[in-house]
């Protein structure tokens, strides 16, 4: 078989990652496997923090992946980014929970160390490769028309995970390569046993970043204090253990029950340490501030134009209209009122298939 090209693929120690390899394989590239260690033993206080791509349970993924790669015959290499995810990831992610607002560290992380770093260090380390490959559905193809690389949502639209990428780059989006864009999960699990993988297609589903209930031993003592819940007149409905623990509409363990209906975090007060909580129907918007705006598949738009965003991984994309203030800003108006429209989430705009560009919530 005559060989296409090389392929450094990203392995996390899942079946995704690793039939995206083996897919790879199979069409005649020549594929080298690359596993990021983003955990350094010292980045929280407590070994609460486990399994995801960052905990002390990585170590254990690091090894699953290298055991993949001797199964597929192929070469393995660890690159350490441990200081690189502190600084870039974690940092980002508690100082944007300490300005009262919800992070979204896989829009970080995906352009800045897993599409960025990972592949950059690879080749300062001598590995040398054609494209970059990764288990994420989604797709990307040249568009003729605008001459830009497009990112494109995944056949598989319940695994869909576009969301996650919009902040690629045209550089990253020219060399990358997503295998399994065009496969569904059920299809992806049928050839992982058929081809002698059944172990990793009855793993449950990755959870990506910090899977666990509590987040708190990321932080330093004093990071946050305990404070007020109040409703929305400012009626004390009892304490909370600080705002570092809470979400806008997050509804469990609030400790604010006896409520004629069920109450959820409306707001997140940093002025005053307080959260507003309330009925779910406050929860509802419909404008909102895009900031900091990646247009990936097109160039800034100039003029206001009706698309559909999603502002959160698991919300159906809803029409609105957005009108940029900026290369990097826009104001963006919902036709219907959303649920949670949350500071510091992000918001990715859709056409159809493609992904225009992704940026972060931000209020008026």
């Amino acid at each position: 078989m005559i060989k296409k090209g090389t392929v450094a693929v990203g392995l996390s120690g899942g079946v995704d990652s690793a039939m995206a390899a083996l897919i790879l394989l199979e069409e005649g590239y020549d594929v080298t496997g690359l596993t990021m260690l983003a955990w350094g033993g010292d980045s929280c206080r407590s070994e609460n923090v486990r399994s995801g791509c960052f905990g002390p349970d990585s170590l254990h993924n690091v090894k699953i992946a290298a055991n993949i790669s001797n199964r597929l015959g192929i070469p393995h290499q660890v690159i350490n980014l441990s200081t690189e995810f502190r600084a870039l990831v974690l940092d980002y992610y508690c100082s944007t929970h300490k300005q009262g607002r919800t992070p979204n560290p896989c829009l970080v992380c995906n352009p800045l160390i897993k599409f960025g770093l990972l592949a950059k260090k690879a080749r300062e380390q001598g590995l040398r490769f054609d494209y970059f490959a990764t288990g994420h559905y989604a797709r990307s193809e040249y568009g003729e028309r605008n001459r830009r690389w497009q990112l494109k949502c995944a056949l598989d639209t319940a695994k869909d995970q576009s969301y996650f990428l919009a902040y690629l780059d045209q550089e990253q989006l020219r060399k990358v390569m997503f295998p399994l864009g065009g496969f569904s999960k059920r299809d992806i699990r049928k050839k992982a046993i058929a081809c002698g993988y059944a172990d990793l297609a009855g793993q449950p589903e990755s959870q990506d970043f910090l899977p666990m209930g509590d987040h708190g031993p990321l932080f330093r003592d004093g990071d946050f204090q305990p404070g007020d819940i109040v409703d929305v007149r400012g009626r004390l409905l009892g304490r909370h253990r600080g705002l570092v623990h809470y979400t806008i509409g997050q509804r469990r363990n609030l400790g604010v029950a006896g409520q004629a209906e069920p109450f959820f975090v409306i707001d997140i007060d940093l002025k005053d340490n307080r959260l507003v909580a309330g009925p779910q129907r406050y929860l509802y918007g419909i404008i909102c501030k895009a900031v900091n705006i990646n247009w990936v598949s097109i160039e800034p738009p100039e003029r206001p134009f009706w698309t559909k965003a999603k502002i959160r991984y698991q919300h159906e994309p809803a029409d609105c209209y957005v009108m940029p203030m900026d290369e990097h800003t826009a104001e963006v108006n919902f036709e219907k009122p959303q649920p949670s429209i949350t500071p510091g989430q992000g918001i990715v705009f859709y056409d159809r298939d493609t992904v225009f560009g992704g940026g972060f919530i931000d209020k008026i």
